[in-house]
């Protein structure tokens, strides 16, 4: 529920509901609102709550578990490295162990 994700990833990052209000410029009790599940975030606030938290708007949403890599700083070479390293450990698993959600990785 995108209730819990909000309040999940604010206080992973040790975030008051005031500091989150401040950097979306909205109410301390929109905040509350939106992590108690009486009203949702507008689709601007869901992309700026994916900006802040670093995740995407389909994680905030549970549309797609993957897990997001921030390959800022990472030439063209690095990231497809790190491609054929994902693919290779994704290869050699068992399918009991392919419980781990899919990664993905972006250069802003």
């Amino acid at each position: 529920m995108i209730a819990d994700k909000i309040k999940t990833l604010r206080e992973s990052r040790s975030m008051t509901q005031a500091d989150l209000a401040r950097m979306l410029n909205v109410s301390r009790s929109s905040i509350n609102a939106w992590e108690i599940g009486i009203s949702t975030p507008s689709t601007k606030h869901l992309a700026e709550l994916a900006d802040i938290f670093k995740v995407t708007s389909d994680y905030m949403l549970e549309i797609d578990p993957s897990v997001i890599i921030n390959a800022d700083g990472l030439t063209d070479k690095d990231i497809e490295i790190v491609n054929t390293l994902i693919d290779h450990l994704r290869n050699k698993n068992t399918e009991s162990d392919k419980k781990i959600n899919p990664i993905s990785i972006f250069s802003p």
